[in-house]
């Protein structure tokens, strides 16, 4: 099977031996974005939701970057180092997704990568 990467300087670079996104057939695996400004590289400031709505904005141009959106996701994985947070969550992810929304796992975590208070990946088919 041919494997695609998926690259764009609207997300985060890679910051380890990964790609933003991979394409295998007509699905393509989003890695995990945390609340970095692309531009700066540097963590979004402000609070929670300001954090999460800067996970999504990189998850969408990573999809976009693949050709298809956010709304082709099936699978999304989020995970928190509170998971007090997660009502916010919801808030944003509802800024960003329409119905039928995809499926999606919550994870409470320890710790996530440069201090992050949350990571997203999910799987999105196109076609």
């Amino acid at each position: 099977m041919n494997k695609t990467i998926i690259s764009t300087p609207d997300a985060p670079q890679a910051i380890g031996t990964y790609s933003q996104a991979v394409r295998a057939g007509d699905t393509v695996y989003l890695s995990g974005q945390i609340p970095l400004v692309p531009a700066t590289m540097q963590m979004v400031e402000g609070d929670i939701a300001a954090q999460v709505r800067q996970v999504f904005d990189n998850l969408s141009a990573v999809a976009k970057a693949a050709g298809g959106s956010l709304n082709d996701c099936v699978k999304v994985h989020v995970f928190l180092t509170d998971l007090v947070n997660f009502p916010v969550v919801n808030q944003v992810m509802a800024e960003y997704f329409v119905e039928p929304y995809p499926a999606r796992a919550a994870i409470g975590v320890a710790a996530l990568p440069r201090g992050a208070d949350v990571e997203v990946d999910a799987i999105m088919v196109l076609g």
